[in-house]
């Protein structure tokens, strides 16, 4: 059997690249049961690891690998970082047991594509032993229209806007992120670099 694999998985691709929490010992963890938005990134971990092993029954790839990923957003005017969008698909194949690691993917393309009707993503895996890569790059005969970037608005001139800490409605008071209550502590758990803060009774619970 050839070292190949091909993972389909519908739906708007989503990054967690922004997104951080450490336990008490400092690894990183990734909850999905708080009730909260950041269990998003969890279940669809989880999502890519159940359809990248239903797809690929009785398959393990263990040597090292080409990756061709296609990532089709709804938009093209609002979505993830492209860049960043691996690290989430990843993760989750490597939970579906379908590689060993991903330290195993050497050789890696990424395409972006544009399907309102049916946003997705689509990963192929190739085994160096039998496959190999190659590509060109060459100039048009006709030139097609330009997609142009406008630069993301921070405020005034060289001045970036940190998101400031969540507060009551009618104090300054900190508040937790998951319980809502406010949080006495002068230092909280600080996670998303910053921008989400949790009192530690929520933060022994994750456990």
């Amino acid at each position: 059997m050839l070292p190949y694999a091909k993972v389909i998985v519908l739906g708007s691709p989503i990054s967690k690249s922004n997104f951080k929490l450490h336990n008490k010992n400092g690894r990183a963890i990734l909850p999905s049961n708080t009730g909260q938005a950041h269990d998003k990134y969890a279940l669809y971990e989880e999502e890519i690891a159940y359809y990248a092993r239903s797809q690929n029954p009785n398959i393990i790839l263990d040597e090292s690998l080409i990756a061709i990923l296609k990532v089709y957003y709804k938009s093209d005017k609002r979505h993830p970082d492209t860049a960043n969008i691996t690290k989430s698909i990843f993760d989750g194949i490597e939970k579906s047991g379908l590689i060993v690691n991903d330290a195993q993917i050497r050789r890696i393309i990424t395409e972006e594509f544009y399907d309102k009707e049916n946003p997705r993503f689509e990963l192929e895996f190739y085994g160096e032993s039998q496959f190999e890569l190659s590509y060109t790059i060459k100039k048009v005969e006709i030139p097609i229209e330009k997609l142009l970037y406008k630069p993301i608005t921070t405020g005034k001139v060289g001045q970036n806007i940190n998101t400031p800490a969540k507060t009551t409605a009618n104090s300054n008071k900190i508040v937790c992120e998951f319980c809502r209550k406010s949080i006495k502590e002068i230092d909280p758990i600080k996670a998303n670099g910053g921008k989400t803060l949790i009192c530690r009774s929520c933060f022994t619970k994750l456990f």
